[in-house]
């Protein structure tokens, strides 16, 4: 009984520290294409709650500025798009969820046309950020939150 408490538990840490590790390296991305392609991989390959469906779902719109290809660029955009959509529409009210899709809509250019959710995921954030407990996902929606952009 001890032995499987103990796995249950070693486990549960796990799935937490990794994701604080995808949270902490998450703006990272952007400007690393290895940390991105990591990100993809070991979120790929996780159990894919819907919190670690929407983060693929984000690494995989940020991959699109990665590569050349500009049908790759596309394609994976679209994929990410869809597990982002994916993740709100089983978990709508789950503010990190959102706050992945507002921080990707709110920096993605107004050409791709993924930018229909931003007011309504900003209201969401604003109203519900003293929820939040974990201070690293508190300051990453501030500093977002924040942050003008003009794409």
């Amino acid at each position: 009984m001890n032995y499987f408490l103990t796995l249950v538990c070693g486990f549960i840490f796990f799935q937490k520290s990794d994701l604080d590790w995808t949270r902490k390296n998450y703006k990272n991305a952007v400007f690393d294409e290895n940390l991105c392609k990591t990100m993809i991989q070991n979120l790929d390959h996780s159990s894919k709650n819907d919190i670690e469906l929407a983060y693929l779902g984000a690494m995989q719109t940020i991959w699109a500025k990665h590569t050349g290809n500009p049908f790759e660029k596309l394609k994976t955009f679209k994929k990410g798009k869809a597990n982002i959509e994916k993740a709100v529409s089983q978990n709508k009210d789950n503010i990190e969820i959102r706050f992945v899709r507002y921080s990707i809509q709110k920096n993605t250019p107004s050409f791709l046309g993924y930018k229909t959710n931003i007011k309504t995921d900003e209201i969401f954030l604003r109203n519900h950020i003293h929820d939040v407990k974990n201070v690293t996902l508190k300051n990453m929606i501030i500093k977002t939150l924040n942050t003008n952009n003009d794409s």
